[in-house]
């Protein structure tokens, strides 16, 4: 049967744009990347102007973050997962709009394929890059030298100190910086303003209560320092692309949104609206009906925190096992699959009863089961998207399609019953709108015999594709490999 790929586009530009901008990257995580861009979104925005913040990686909670410092919807930014146009076109319409583009890195300048710093090359995004200061003395030099040298050609724009002890430790900092390199301040360790955080990251901005007072605390800090004045502006010129036909007008979308289905990208959201679907939201944890529907989206979350009231909704339960029996779609990811099944066990080892749509349960662990970027053959298309999740499924309901990691390997499995299509993995519906569309659409058909062959098909052959050994090599002596020429990623 054919599979759909993530469709050509244009590569003709339209008219170019600037808008100052900047990328924050560090030598690693934990370093303060999150609270300095929130900070910094937030000290500008104080003085009026309009600032847009971009988060590198499959980030859902840093965005949250951002988004309530920056007062608008924050976007992820992945050279594999979004592809090259779709990072481009997105800069160049925020630099139409904004004053202020401010990008978040992820994890390590360098680390990952690809990397922070490769986003930053691509599109000439200058780099400052946060370091943390507690401790060390001198040594902050040399860090600072390797991050701006390791990259012959990066646009390199100077760094910061985090978490410094004091005015001495924060002179000894700077004045240990080598020629050339720019000092763009300092921010002293400040527990009051430390952002709170569990298994997956940080809090949900939502379950900070004194978020903006934190961020307040910390953008008050950079009053004085250099990294408070405009970075310099960046050229940005959008690739010319067809609107996409709207496949799913008039459709009603009911996609559950509470603290235990809060990962969505803002991105997503923009695509089901461009397809022309309403989007109707609701909380399954305030005890809130299934909204009359064409299809519904239950995103991840944390399900394993609110497993008591879950459990108790078998109203809800009752609602979708009648949508799917008619035949209508339902999207669950990760957190949004996990009620679906029989039980969850928590943390604590505590088992829940669950919604029961599918046979087997699932089971959180201490340790990180899966992570990282994934593509995924569907009967509807190819798509791309992300797993990170603590918990195993266990059930022996049979798999639809299995994704494939960026080096070929297995990745999630992906499950079917009529029109509800469960995984782990985490869909960036841009990647492929054709293919979501299909998904949501209750007029998509196919038929149980293309589903066998499908599987069929993702059992018989091997990978189909994988980084080009060239850059496998490169990446593996240290070298910067660029496997996102033409397509991005293939």
């Amino acid at each position: 049967m054919r599979i759909r790929e993530r469709p050509e586009i244009s590569v003709e530009m339209s008219a170019v744009v600037s808008c100052p901008a900047l990328l924050i990257a560090a030598p690693s995580s934990g370093s303060g990347k999150t609270s300095l861009v929130a900070a910094l979104a937030r000290w500008h925005t104080r003085r009026g102007r309009r600032v847009k913040v971009f988060k590198c990686g499959p980030d859902f909670l840093d965005p949250q973050i951002h988004a309530m410092a920056s007062g608008q919807p924050c976007d992820n930014l992945d050279l594999w997962i979004c592809g090259e146009d779709d990072i481009r076109a997105r800069l160049a319409r925020t630099a139409r709009d904004n004053d202020l583009i401010l990008v978040e890195g992820v994890m390590g300048m360098f680390d990952g394929q690809p990397s922070s710093a490769d986003i930053a090359e691509r599109f000439g995004l200058p780099v400052v890059a946060v370091i943390d200061a507690r401790a060390m003395a001198q040594t902050f030099g040399a860090v600072a030298l390797g991050l701006a040298n390791f990259r012959p050609g990066l646009p390199f724009h100077g760094v910061f100190a985090n978490r410094t002890g004091g005015e001495r430790h924060t002179e000894s900092a700077r004045d240990a910086l080598p020629i050339g390199i720019a000092w763009r301040g300092a921010l002293a360790g400040n527990e009051a303003a430390t952002l709170p955080s569990r298994h997956l990251g940080l809090l949900p901005a939502a379950e900070i209560d004194d978020l903006l007072a934190r961020i307040d605390l910390l953008a008050d800090a950079l009053d004085t320092t250099p990294l408070a004045k405009l970075p310099p502006a960046v050229r940005f010129a959008a690739p010319d692309a067809a609107p996409s036909p709207q496949r799913l007008a008039g459709k009603k979308i009911a996609i559950a949104r509470a603290a235990a289905f809060c990962f969505i990208y803002p991105a997503n959201l923009e695509l089901l609206a461009a397809l022309g679907a309403e989007s109707l939201f609701f909380s399954p944890l305030a005890g809130d009906s299934l909204p009359a529907c064409d299809a519904v989206w239950l995103p991840g979350g944390y399900p394993e925190l609110h497993a008591e009231r879950l459990a108790a909704r078998h109203d809800l339960a009752q609602q979708l096992t009648a949508h799917i029996e008619a035949g209508q779609p339902l999207l669950a990811e990760c957190g949004g699959m996990m009620p679906l099944f029989e039980s969850l066990a928590d943390l604590d080892g505590r088992s829940h009863p669950m919604l029961g749509l599918l046979p087997g349960r699932t089971v959180m662990g201490k340790r990180l089961a899966a992570l990282g970027s994934q593509r995924i053959e569907l009967p509807e298309g190819v798509l791309r998207g992300h797993a990170f999740h603590h918990s195993r499924c266990q059930t022996d309901w049979p798999v639809l399609a299995q994704a494939e990691r960026i080096d070929g390997s297995p990745g999630e499995s992906v499950w079917r019953k009529r029109r509800l299509t469960a995984s782990y993995f985490h869909f960036y519906f841009p990647s492929n709108p054709e293919a979501v569309a299909a998904l949501f659409d209750p007029a998509f058909r196919h038929s149980e015999r293309n589903v066998h062959e499908h599987n069929s098909e993702i059992r018989n052959r091997g990978p189909r594709w994988r980084w080009p050994r060239r850059s496998r090599i490169a990446h593996a002596q240290g070298g910067a490999p660029d496997p996102l020429r033409g397509r991005a990623g293939l």
